[in-house]
């Protein structure tokens, strides 16, 4: 998944219910849209949020 220029790895079939990842960014709306339609792809119910961990900005995506 690529996200403001940067690519991230993330291992999906391990991403499994109950489950969170956080991606930091800036531009949120356009991660928040990007991380829907990824999800939506395969078939993934996901709940999204922004949060801030250790001071850093960033979208927190939970697999439900």
């Amino acid at each position: 998944m690529t996200l403001e220029g940067i690519n991230y790895r993330i291992n999906w079939k391990t991403f499994v219910r109950g489950t969170s990842i956080f991606i930091p960014c800036l531009n949120v709306p356009t991660a928040k849209a990007t991380a829907r339609a990824l999800a939506k792809r395969l078939r993934f119910k996901v709940l999204t949020k922004v949060v801030i961990s250790d001071g850093i900005q960033g979208l927190r995506i939970w697999r439900l």
